[in-house]
């Protein structure tokens, strides 16, 4: 993990040229900027991909501040590991759990209800392809999931990603085509899931996405795939700003 995270800092360091008396200096004004009624509560939802330690989401809150949005919240029942630099690092990702087992348990209704997300990044799946759980029973936990997002928030942002590739040496060889099948199947659950005053938006982190140069084993990101899902995140998440 300590290599991990020296590649993500120098990553971060080269992509953004950030020091880290930049970010700390932004983190008084984003403070202070922020009121109860224009903060944005965003919750980042998944496994390790997103929690351990996701430093895309260290990445995603830089790029929120730098384009002046100081309302940004990151809320989340886990507090933030270590990125090389100081962040809104607040988050629901737990490594090892599956959004089926995660669904079935009804664990995210506390979760929900202890931080209150106007906003829902979910990258949640990958546990359950390497289980060998069929495409469409996580799509069934999704919209459990949803269901319960909208019990909490009625106008929940739903933005659920395609999630990343997977290519594990020799551990799962039938991963590969499992992330395939579950990704081509998403845009047309959302399209179902998706209502005027709750959307759902789908977020192709799939495309682009090289497991050879983007993970460090195949399944977690290293610093240049926690670059790219900050960017297809951002992308998605700046018109919600609007």
């Amino acid at each position: 993990m300590d290599q991990r995270l020296s590649r993500a800092a120098r990553r971060i360091g080269a992509g953004l040229g950030l020091t880290l008396a930049l970010v700390a200096g932004a983190l008084a004004p984003a403070a202070a900027a922020r009121t109860e009624e224009d903060t944005v509560r965003i919750m980042p939802l998944g496994d390790s991909i997103t929690g351990s330690p996701g430093c895309w989401r260290a990445l995603l809150w830089v790029d929120l501040v730098e384009a002046g949005h100081t309302d940004a919240d990151f809320v989340g029942t886990r507090p933030g590991d270590g990125c090389g630099f100081e962040y809104d690092g607040d988050n629901e990702g737990h490594g090892g759990f599956l959004v089926t087992d995660v669904a079935d348990r009804g664990l995210l209704v506390d979760w929900l209800a202890r931080t209150e997300p106007d906003v829902v990044l979910m990258h949640f799946g990958t546990n359950d392809v390497w289980s060998g759980v069929p495409a469409e029973t996580v799509l069934d936990a999704y919209s459990v999931l949803v269901a319960q997002m909208r019990d909490q928030n009625p106008r929940m942002r739903v933005l659920v990603a395609q999630i990343i590739p997977m290519d594990p040496a020799r551990s799962c060889a039938g991963c590969g085509r499992g992330v395939e099948d579950l990704n081509a199947a998403i845009p047309a659950w959302a399209a179902g899931e998706s209502t005027a005053e709750s959307p759902v938006t789908v977020v192709d982190q799939w495309t682009g996405f090289d497991t050879g140069t983007d993970t460090y084993d195949g399944v977690h990101p290293s610093g240049s795939g926690d670059r790219r899902i900050a960017d297809r995140w951002l992308e998605s998440l700046l018109p919600l700003f609007s």
